[in-house]
């Protein structure tokens, strides 16, 4: 068993950063972002209301599927692909390992 997990942040094409987190202290992939030094809002604290933390799944292990209020976020952004997710949404475990997001620009 694995304590700590890579995640990938595409941040130009081609160009990834590695992200290393632990597996076992709850955190949502929001969390872990923003305490890599990520300018992640986040203003409604992880609630899945504020859409601040739009991340784009690219490549990775099979995510569990998003709540019907994710979904609801997810649909009043301006954008969004077949790959959207709230970050918030997203818990850290051990399955995560590989994944690999873009951050979504905010506002759009």
């Amino acid at each position: 068993m694995n304590d700590e997990v890579r995640v990938y942040v595409e941040e130009a094409p081609g160009q990834r950063r590695e992200v290393v987190g632990p597996t076992d202290m709850g955190l949502s992939l929001m969390e872990l972002l923003k305490a890599d030094g990520y300018d992640i809002q986040a203003t409604c604290g992880g609630m899945a209301l504020c859409g601040t933390c739009h991340v784009e799944v690219l490549a990775g292990p099979e995510l569990p599927e998003p709540s019907d209020d994710e979904l609801a976020m997810l649909e009043s952004l301006p954008v969004m692909s077949q790959g959207s997710r709230l970050s918030c949404q997203i818990r850290i475990t051990e399955r995560l390992d590989g994944l690999v997001v873009r951050l979504m620009p905010q506002g759009t």
